[in-house]
Order: structure tokens, then C-alpha cells, then sequence
């Protein structure tokens, strides 16, 4: 049975922010950010673990966030969290792609797809699996490597997703120096995936 979700007007919003996006497909590209508070995926690393409750960010009008990425010269929006599919985003990406924005998420899938993508960013956690039926809509899967057994675990994912999604794979920031040279022979014996680095931590940008 589908869960539905009641249309928000307005929603817990940590943070915003133009910036340059620093991981995947659209690395290098200037986004505005849109950071949603809430989560219930809990991963031990998240390093932005200020956004699980939702409680603790003020509700923003819908009208006044499209309002302030329109007054940068932002083209693509990047809504993400916590777990921005918590909350119904209809109407969000309604009004930016309305003004012409193109609208990207970032998203474990383990809540109700909702709102209307131009690219969807799939990454999976171990910590509470993704529905099913977000899988065969990701655009881009980007999967986090903790540790060597990470990647039989991404390919677990890569089966399920389209023949057309692009595959990341992306060593967790505090296990960088230990995962990254495994990555690459991982990479280059099996040239599906890509790598994917958080560029935005490399040149001290939000």
C-alpha cells in the first residue's frame, strides 16, 4: 500500500547555501543547497548528525526558500539532509522547476519517493535499506566505502538499479587514507563504477 505523505508548504530547513557541488556526476558544478532536517537512517559517521531531528530547525516557507536561491545565480538545487524524502517535496521542486531550476536529491531511499527529479542520487546505508521502488528511478548511485567488504555490498545495489545509473563509489571521509588505494584497484578491474571524491572538503567549501 503507498504511503502517502500531506503536501508541506513549508519545511525544517538546517541550512542553505550556494556553493559548488563536491560529489558525484555534477562535482564541480555551482548548487544551491537546500539541507532538510530529519533523519531516521542514523549512520555512525554522518558528519552532519545535526540534522536528524527535525524539531531542532525552523520551518521555512516554500515561497521564501525558491525566493532565496533566485537571488543567486544558481541553476541546479540540491535538496538534501538528513532525509530530505522524510517530507513530502511536491511542492517544493514544483516552484523551483517552475523558475526554471533544475532540481537534483540526495537520498538513502529509505522514505516514500516524492517531488519531481531531475536527477535523482541514490546512496544506499546499511543502517535502513532503501525501498525498492526508489532503486529503478536513481540517476546515480553512490555508494560510501567503510570498509573492504563495502563493496560486494555495492553491487548488491548496482543490480537493482538501471542499466542507465551512473556508479560511484566514495571512500567515508575518516577512512580515506585506508579505503581509497583499495578503491582504485576495485575501479580499474571493475570499470563500472567511478570515483567519487568530496571535492568540497578538498578546497574548503560548505
Amino acid at each position: 500500500m503507498e504511503q502517502i505523505i500531506e503536501i508541506q508548504t513549508s519545511l525544517p530547513v538546517m541550512e542553505s547555501f550556494y556553493t559548488i557541488q563536491g560529489e558525484g556526476f555534477h562535482q564541480g558544478r555551482a548548487a544551491y543547497f537546500i539541507r532538510l532536517g530529519g533523519c531516521d537512517v542514523g549512520c555512525v559517521w554522518c558528519d552532519v548528525k545535526d540534522s536528524w531531528d527535525a524539531t531542532k530547525h525552523r520551518l521555512i516557507e516554500i515561497e521564501t526558500l525558491v525566493k532565496e536561491v533566485k537571488n543567486t545565480a544558481a541553476e541546479m538545487v540540491v535538496i538534501t539532509g538528513g532525509e530530505p524524502l522524510m517530507h513530502n517535496l511536491k511542492l517544493l521542486t514544483e516552484k523551483l522547476q517552475q523558475q526554471g531550476l533544475e532540481t537534483n536529491i540526495e537520498t538513502s531511499g529509505s522514505s516514500p519517493l516524492s517531488g519531481s527529479w531531475d536527477w535523482i542520487c541514490l546512496s544506499p546505508k546499511k543502517f535502513k535499506a532503501p525501498l525498492p521502488e526508489v532503486l529503478p528511478n536513481a540517476n546515480e548511485l553512490k555508494v560510501v566505502i567503510f570498509n573492504k567488504s563495502d563493496f560486494k555490498w555495492a553491487e548488491e545495489y548496482a543490480a537493482q538499479v538501471s542499466p542507465n545509473c551512473k556508479l560511484y563509489l566514495q571512500p567515508e571521509w575518516s577512512r580515506n587514507a585506508d579505503v581509497t588505494p583499495l578503491m582504485i584497484e576495485y575501479i580499474k578491474e571493475n570499470p563500472q563504477w567511478e570515483l567519487s571524491l568530496q571535492l568540497h572538503k578538498y578546497i574548503n567549501v560548505p
